[in-house]
């Protein structure tokens, strides 16, 4: 049965299942379309040629007929996971007899875990949604029926971003605003906390925060004036200590209720944009509640169109499982030749790239496929060596972000546990760690943690070659890994873009697939 699986709104894609196999997950934002973007023609025509026959069901996630999960249904809509929340209907798709399958949007993150999940079918989960307006957890029984157990808080993620919001001078007052990348930004900041004891101030703030319902429809920075946290900057040490201690109250909040509720011993599923905040994905693997926790690597939208198309694929066969690979993307579009004026070509030896990191050169990397979900999981990828604070700084500098924002590391999953401590194995970069070597300047961040990916040559095997080769000469299979995009662009996945950027940017030199090209003024 072939499956063909979209979703509406921001965070757009296409993905399809052919028989309980993913074939490809296609996300609007990559190939440098602009971040947390809707679905476009580009992406439909990508994916459509893709098909080589009509889909037997088209799979559209529930959503809204506007802006804000206030305004009417799309299909099923945004909420619910009982009666109401499936609906299956005859349809055409050029001219032929289709199926058109719909369920929410939050049955699509529940069922991106469980499709992905490597948990053995036929027995009992728990689940965590917990997004920008979902904060719930889940029965899934046996045969993959959802039971809605508990809804715990309202907006934990847009609350969380709304801190970030909050203290920032540059925001504005206007009420339904939100910046999709802020809670990434907080995420980094409370990093930078001095732990203190909960003050008056802190303590009110908080409370206040966590009992509002839509809390970015209903609450404007107009509305906050009366907290000494507004408008105090981001880079005041009271704003960043109160960032940690409400992230500590957004997961005590859930971690309250799966201790004292959620006690059969089941394993933890947890999707939402939520599931990308690291600390919290490491707190819930540590908390010992649960003998297992599975995160997927597409947690947040841009794995809906993949769990709608799931949730299809257990209505209509009755089962959830999916076999799938990270690198479900495209392959890397090869559409100018590097100038051979301005560049040396060769093939790709990774003896000689390795060499090329060591000396303290950047890299852009492009091998095969794009990784589905937010995080650069080496494919699509800047590289350089992580030894000094100078390369995050030049990093950040070439990614134009925010000095304070870490760099994360990539490292062989057979030698992680020389340089890192806690969540590893980690390969999809979902968990943070602790650096246990001071020889990791650039790639460990001020509090000591690191979101360390590790690789195996089965899951990647340039990726694991290059690391090889990098330890021969340094001692460390471990690189600085960030994704390789324009500033508020997702993955770059063409040549033209990729020399673009190199140039605008000031790269040193690339791989893509089996070539080696670097400047020449640096071969000189």
């Amino acid at each position: 049965m072939l499956i063909l699986g979209f979703k509406e709104g921001h965070d757009g894609a296409v993905a399809a299942i052919e028989d309980g196999k993913l074939l490809f997950s296609l996300e609007a934002e990559k190939d440098s379309f602009p971040r947390y973007d809707r679905l476009t023609a580009d992406v439909l025509l990508r994916a459509t040629e893709k098909l080589g026959r009509v889909p037997d069901a088209l799979a559209v996630g529930g959503w809204v007929k506007g802006t804000h999960n206030t305004e009417p249904p799309s299909r099923t809509g945004y909420y619910g996971v009982g009666p109401g929340s499936v609906s299956d209907e005859a349809g055409k798709f050029f001219g032929q007899d289709v199926k058109i399958f719909s369920s929410t949007h939050e049955r699509s993150h529940i069922m991106t875990a469980l499709g992905l999940s490597s948990f053995p079918a036929g027995q009992p989960f728990y689940c965590l949604v917990w997004e920008g307006n979902i904060g719930s957890f889940y029965l899934i029984d046996e045969k993959g029926e959802v039971t809605h157990l508990r809804h715990v808080m309202a907006d934990p993620g847009n609350k969380y971003a709304y801190l970030f919001a909050l203290a920032d001078p540059s925001f504005p007052t206007n009420k339904g605003l939100l910046r999709l990348q802020d809670a990434g930004k907080q995420m980094a900041l409370t990093g930078f906390a001095k732990h203190t004891s909960l003050n008056k101030d802190e303590k009110e703030l908080i409370d206040f925060l966590l009992e509002q319902e839509q809390i970015i429809l209903n609450l404007g920075k107009d509305d906050m004036t009366w907290s000494p946290f507004h408008n105090i900057g981001l880079d005041s040490q009271e704003y960043r200590n109160l960032a940690a201690k409400f992230s500590d109250a957004i997961f005590d909040r859930f971690f309250q209720y799966a201790k004292a509720e959620l006690t059969e011993g089941y394993p933890l599923l947890i999707s939402g944009g939520c599931a990308l905040n690291c600390e919290w994905n490491r707190r819930w693997r540590e908390c010992g509640l649960f003998p297992e926790v599975f995160v997927p690597p597409c947690p947040n939208d841009s794995g809906s169109a993949l769990g709608t198309a799931i949730d299809a694929q257990l209505h209509y066969t009755g089962s959830a499982t999916v076999s799938w690979d990270v690198y479900a993307g495209e392959e890397f579009v090869e559409d100018v030749p590097f100038s051979s004026g301005d560049y040396d070509v060769r093939p790709l030896d990774f003896g000689e790239v390795a060499a090329f990191l060591a000396a303290g050169n950047v890299i852009g990397w492009a091998q095969g496929r794009w990784e589905m979900g937010p995080r650069a999981l080496g494919n699509r990828s800047i590289l350089a060596a992580p030894f000094t604070q100078e390369s995050m700084t030049r990093l950040n500098g070439i990614k134009k972000r925010e000095g304070y924002r870490p760099i994360a590391p990539i490292t062989l999953e057979s030698d992680a546990a020389n340089w890192f401590s806690g969540s590893i194995p980690d390969p999809h970069m979902l968990y943070f760690s602790t650096v246990t070597s001071d020889s990791l300047k650039a790639v460990t961040h001020v509090d000591g943690t690191a979101r360390a990916q590790t690789v195996t040559p089965e899951q990647n095997p340039q990726m694991a070659r290059l690391l090889t080769e990098f330890r021969d000469i340094t001692g460390y299979s471990v690189l600085c890994n960030t994704s390789l995009n324009f500033n508020g662009r997702g993955f770059i996945n063409r040549t033209s873009d990729l020399i673009q950027y190199g140039e605008e940017h000031g790269l040193d030199g690339y791989v893509v697939g089996d070539t080696f090209v670097v400047r020449r003024d640096l071969r000189a």
